[in-house]
C-alpha cells in the first residue's frame, strides 16, 4: 500500500471538532442541494431570483459529486458552466434538410427523419423526468462518540439545516434492539432525531429490527433498501453518498469493519455485509463494505480523545499495516479528511495539521 496522507484538521478540544464537523455537514448539504456553498447565491436561489447552477448527472447516482471541497460551486460543471441535464449527455439536432416537404423525401429519408424526431422527443421526455426528480442530501453516519459530536454540533444550528431534504443512512449497525444503548439508530434517535424542530423531518433508513437474530438476512434487507433508493430502475455498481461520517475505535475498526477480518475487508461486490463474532461490543452486526465507503463523494473521520492517540499514530505512520481506515485513506484519496482533537494527535509529532475554514456557519470565537 502506498502512503496517502489525508487532510487533517486539528482542534484544541472536543467542542471545536463538533463545530467544524457541523459546518462540513451543512456545507455538503448546500453543495448537494444548490451546487454552491455561497450563502448569498443560495438565498437568491431559494427566493426564485436565480436558477440553481446546472450539474452533470449520471445514471449511477443523483448525488452531486464535489471532490475538491473548495466551495466554489463549480464542481461537476462543464467548461461553459452549463452542465448537461439530459441522461444521454447530448442533444440531437435536426438538419435543415429535414424541414423540406415530405413529398420530396424517399421512404428511407422519411424513416430517418422520423427516427431523429422520435429521438429528440425521447431526450426531451428524459430531461423533463430528470428535472422532476428531487435532489436530496444523502448522508451516512456511524455510531459511538460520533453521535454525541453530532448532537453538540448540529442541534444548536438547525436554522442552517434543511432536514426535510435529508436521507440519513447508517454506515453500520449493531444487531440489538433499538432501545439498547448499543444500537446506533437508537442512540441517534435519542441524541439527534428526537430533537429536530418543526414538522419537516428527514427520511431515516435503519435496519429491520425483526431481523437482528440473523446477520445475513439483516444485511441483505438493508442492501435492498440501498438499492431501492440509489439504483431505482438504473444499473448501479455502487451507491454514492454525498457525505459519509465515520469514527475510529481504539482497536482501529471503522463502521463494523475490524482489523484482521480479512474476508470483510476484501469484499468487492456486496454493498452491505454481515459481521459475526466481532472482537468487541455486540457480536453480530452489519456494515457498509469498503468499496461503498470509498465511493462516497466525501469521507470524514471524526476522532477525539487520548485513548485514540496510539491507533491514530499507526494509521498515519504505518499505512502498510492495512488497517481499515488506511484502506479508505488510499481508496478514497483526495476525498478524505480527518477531524481530530489535539488529545488524539498526542503521539504524532511530524505531521501537517490544517486550520479548518468555515463556509456555512459563523466561525466560533473561542
Amino acid at each position: 500500500m502506498t502512503t496517502t496522507v489525508p487532510i487533517i484538521y486539528s482542534f484544541p478540544e472536543f467542542l471545536g471538532v463538533a463545530e467544524a464537523v457541523a459546518d462540513l455537514i451543512i456545507s455538503s448539504q448546500n453543495q448537494t442541494l444548490y451546487n454552491t456553498t455561497d450563502l448569498k447565491q443560495i438565498a437568491l436561489i431559494k427566493a426564485g431570483q436565480v436558477k440553481r447552477p446546472s450539474v452533470n448527472k449520471t445514471n449511477s447516482s443523483l448525488s452531486i459529486i464535489n471532490q475538491s471541497g473548495n466551495g466554489n460551486g463549480n464542481n461537476g460543471l462543464n467548461g461553459n458552466g452549463n452542465g448537461s441535464t439530459g441522461s444521454s449527455g447530448a442533444t440531437l439536432s435536426v438538419s435543415a434538410s429535414n424541414t423540406q416537404s415530405t413529398s420530396n423525401l424517399n421512404p428511407d429519408t422519411l424513416s430517418a427523419s422520423s427516427t431523429n424526431l422520435a429521438a429528440n422527443n425521447k431526450i426531451k421526455k428524459e430531461k423533463k423526468i430528470l428535472k422532476k426528480q428531487e435532489i436530496r442530501f444523502k448522508i451516512a453516519i456511524s455510531g459511538g462518540s460520533l453521535i454525541k459530536i453530532l448532537n453538540q454540533g448540529l442541534l444548536t444550528r438547525q436554522e442552517f439545516i434543511e432536514w426535510d431534504k435529508w436521507d440519513i443512512y447508517f454506515a453500520d449497525e449493531r444487531l440489538v434492539p433499538f432501545d439498547s444503548p448499543d444500537s446506533n439508530y437508537g442512540q441517534a434517535k435519542l441524541e439527534i432525531f428526537d430533537h429536530i424542530k418543526g414538522d419537516k423531518q428527514p427520511r431515516i433508513f435503519h435496519i429491520d429490527e425483526s431481523l437482528i437474530d440473523d446477520p445475513q438476512e439483516a444485511a441483505d434487507d438493508y442492501e435492498k433498501q440501498l438499492i431501492q433508493q440509489f439504483a431505482k430502475k438504473d444499473s448501479v455498481k455502487l451507491p454514492m453518498f454525498d457525505l459519509l461520517l465515520l469514527g475510529c475505535a481504539p482497536d482501529g475498526h471503522i463502521a463494523s469493519l475490524f482489523p484482521n477480518h480479512g474476508e470483510s475487508l476484501r469484499e468487492k461486490l456486496a454493498w452491505c455485509i454481515p459481521v459475526s463474532n466481532a472482537p468487541s461490543g455486540p457480536s453480530n452486526r452489519i456494515t457498509l463494505s469498503i468499496p461503498v465507503i470509498c465511493h462516497a463523494a466525501r469521507v470524514a473521520f471524526v476522532v477525539e480523545g487520548l485513548t485514540k492517540a496510539p491507533i491514530i499514530k499507526t494509521i498515519m505512520e504505518r499505512p502498510e499495516k492495512g488497517l481499515p481506515s488506511s484502506i479508505v485513506n488510499e481508496g478514497a484519496a483526495g476525498r478524505v479528511s480527518w477531524f481530530v482533537d489535539d488529545a488524539a494527535l498526542n503521539d504524532l509529532y511530524d505531521i501537517t495539521k490544517k486550520k479548518y475554514k468555515y463556509l456555512s456557519i459563523p466561525e466560533p470565537n473561542h
